[in-house]
């Protein structure tokens, strides 16, 4: 079980969580529970960080941000003792939980499960912080932002758990924000590949390594909501939505208990920016030069086009960054001006990526055509596409965002019947 921040901000709710987990316990499982820092910590820790001293060395900036959780997991472990649970807590280096040494963005290597499933065979709670681990330096480490999705599924590998269950401020995965679309329907299972593509496209609802590592080593991951009352149904009786193999997904479709859609869900992000770098030299080599040092620079580079080549032999590039990267790479672009050849610099940070994915489109033809006929009748303008094995994604006009979600939302019939809204 892996309870968020907000799942986790405050002793009230933390006693919530304690009840939510005794109920687990109490219905004869065996039980490990990964938690977040309370909500907004985090970035109270990273602001202590900075004033103490802004050029900071990145092993201690860890050791700082890493108390959050070690907080929550004691307090977690106090409250499910004071209502009768034998519980307590296990912090990263304790367990251990090995993890490459990379301060701020560490990655899990390896768990040692044995103390942890000793612990849970005698009937104890084991209250795990996530986002934390310990390097062979025997540093602690943190995994970044999400980084406790990732130590759940981790630990649920480790102990060989059933199950994992996600706990957050949401009831599952939707086909699509339902702040944005009313019919939104909550989904009784996806994919491994369905959700890493949602949550790789602007799903907030898990972190992408998380789901990577669950398929990786076939851990079954539910996200379901803390925010029920005390008689909501147990978990165990699947009120959330499973996140499993494509296996497991036939099998339920095979029994009726699903029905296979072409596609899955809409999603969209608007924390992208686009670059648009004119006039460049249309010879073999030239867009190594404009992407390599976005490489080093470790910038992700999404969307990509490159135009049909001038008479001069030139061509436009055309390709997306995060948003949050857009100044560092604008500044490295343009000290290789002269090496790259290209004449101006164009960006754009008003733009949004919508995206449609589901693992139908392996086998069903006209996915792509749909979106795009939908969003012509709108006049609504692509600018750019790229597409996978169970995703298309378009590049738009921010503005034009919540409008394209709502039209595909429907032109794929995605809606909720109206008694079910």
């Amino acid at each position: 079980m892996k309870f968020g921040g907000t799942s986790m901000a405050g002793t009230e709710r933390i006693r919530r969580v304690a009840n939510i987990v005794r109920k687990q316990a109490a219905g004869g499982n065996q039980v490990a529970v990964v938690v977040s820092a309370m909500a907004g910590e985090t970035d109270r820790l990273i602001n202590f960080c900075r004033e103490a001293n802004a050029l900071y060395d990145a092993a201690e900036y860890d050791v700082v941000v890493a108390s959050g959780e070690q907080v929550t997991a004691g307090l977690l472990a106090l409250t499910l003792q004071s209502i009768g649970c034998p519980a307590r807590s296990w912090l990263g280096w304790q367990l251990p939980l090995k993890t490459i040494e990379s301060h701020a963005s560490a990655r899990v290597e390896s768990i040692d499960g044995e103390g942890l499933i000793a612990a849970m065979e005698r009937g104890e709670i084991a209250v795990i912080p996530g986002f934390q681990g310990v390097s062979d330096l025997n540093r602690i480490t943190t995994m970044g932002r999400g980084g406790s999705d990732t130590s759940a599924v981790a630990v649920a590998a480790a102990v060989h758990a059933d199950r994992c269950d996600i706990y957050t401020d949401v009831d599952g995965v939707y086909t699509t924000d339902p702040r944005i679309v009313a019919k939104a329907r909550k989904l009784r299972a996806v994919t491994y590949e369905e959700m890493l593509e949602l949550a790789s496209v602007g799903a907030k609802v898990l972190q992408t390594r998380s789901v990577g590592l669950a398929m990786k080593e076939n851990v079954r991951v539910q996200v379901l909501s803390s925010f029920v009352d005390d008689d909501a149904a147990s978990a165990d009786d699947y009120p959330g939505t499973m996140i499993v193999s494509e296996e497991e997904m036939n099998a339920l479709v095979e029994k009726g208990e699903m029905e296979r859609q072409h596609v899955t869900g809409i999603a969209h992000d608007k924390n992208e920016a686009k670059i648009i770098l004119t006039r460049v030299p249309d010879r073999p080599g030239s867009v190594a030069h404009i992407f390599d040092p976005l490489a080093k620079a470790s910038i992700n580079v999404d969307m990509i086009i490159q135009n049909v080549g001038r008479d001069k032999g030139e061509t436009d590039v055309t390709f997306t960054v995060p948003q949050s990267d857009l100044a560092r790479a604008q500044a490295l672009l343009e000290d290789r001006r002269e090496e790259i050849g290209f004449n101006r610099i164009i960006t754009d940070s008003k733009i949004a990526k919508i995206s449609v994915v589901g693992v139908g489109m392996k086998s069903h033809a006209g996915v792509a055509a749909t979106m795009f006929r939908s969003l012509a009748d709108r006049g609504i303008n692509i600018q750019a596409i790229t597409t996978s094995e169970i995703k298309v994604s378009v590049m738009i006009d921010e503005d034009e965002t919540e409008l394209a979600v709502r039209v595909l939302h429907t032109a794929y019939g995605l809606d909720a019947p109206d008694e079910a809204a």
